[in-house]
């Protein structure tokens, strides 16, 4: 039997079921979709569109700070604009479209972003913490854990 001929309903699921790829040089960088939570796993029909970027980004979140040393944290730079860095603190999106970012720019200053999921661009940036007495701050394990929780 050829393995490439599929059910109805394995087409069916293949259109309704998130997919993940990745290739990198290195090969410990590339987690894969056994990362994957298993809310993320879960059909895409019913999610709005911000929901969906909204558990997409902490994953991508998380996997990034799995690869930073004790000495950094994750930050987000801003795609456009002259609006600098933000080191993130926390994450949500409002249905149907809306994903928020909150924390505080280089200089400490408390900061928001509020962006429409068309517009969605983000960068991710490993910066020194804060200070040196205190362990690095893993926003994206925070959110994972939530994640799953919900």
């Amino acid at each position: 039997m050829d393995e490439d001929i599929k059910t109805t309903a394995e087409v069916i699921e293949g259109d309704v079921f998130p997919r993940m790829h990745e290739v990198h040089a290195n090969p410990e960088n590339c987690p894969g979709p056994e990362c994957v939570p298993d809310r993320l796993k879960e059909p895409v029909a019913g999610k709005s569109a911000a929901q969906w970027a909204y558990e997409r980004l902490i994953m991508y979140i998380r996997n990034f700070e799995e690869q930073l040393d004790n000495e950094h944290e994750v930050a987000m730079g801003f795609v456009g604009g002259g609006a600098g860095v933000l080191r993130i603190e926390g994450l949500g999106f409002y249905d149907p479209d809306i994903v928020t970012f909150y924390g505080s720019d280089a200089s400490g200053v408390r900061t928001q972003l509020i962006q429409h999921v068309s517009q969605l661009s983000v960068m991710l940036r490993a910066l020194p913490k804060p200070s040196a007495d205190v362990p690095a701050n893993r926003i994206g394990f925070r959110l994972a854990a939530e994640l799953e929780k919900t």
